[in-house]
């Protein structure tokens, strides 16, 4: 979720990304540090003698791995779709063609957020031809 930290509109917003909010995350991230142990454990890698330094051997609950899978990991994702782009029509969909946002004036996102779905390589790229078209379609409007 996004917040407003403070009604000073030069401060950063609070985001909380809500990671292992749910049961089904705590048991998926404590599952698949369950899996890194029992790869680790079989030929090829059993014979280079790995030593688990994090989340250590000894926690074994699914409490306890789902709170180190929150303390030692970090996000490589880079989301998307949150402000998809489409018709007004779309339930999903937040802004148009033109990056409007649906029900607005002179409101536009523009970023990777109104990708309707992940591109397969990174998405810097994208979200700089994103910017370019954006910037491109804001001129003109103002012409």
């Amino acid at each position: 979720s996004v917040s407003l930290k403070s009604s000073d509109p030069r401060d950063a917003p609070r985001i909380d990304p809500n990671y292992l909010a749910t049961e089904e995350d705590r048991l998926v991230a404590a599952e698949s540090l369950r899996h890194a142990r029992m790869m680790m454990g079989v030929s090829p890698l059993s014979s280079l003698d790995p030593e688990e330094v994090f989340p250590g051997p000894h926690l074994i609950s699914d409490e306890d791995l789902a709170a180190s899978a929150g303390d030692i990991s970090a996000s490589i994702f880079h989301p998307v779709g949150t402000c998809r782009m489409g018709p007004d029509t779309e339930m999903e969909s937040v802004v148009d063609s033109h990056l409007k946002v649906h029900g607005t004036k002179g409101l536009r996102v523009v970023d990777a957020s109104i990708m309707p779905q992940i591109v397969s390589g990174n998405t810097n790229s994208p979200t700089l031809m994103i910017a370019e078209k954006a910037a491109e379609m804001i001129l003109k409007d103002y012409d």
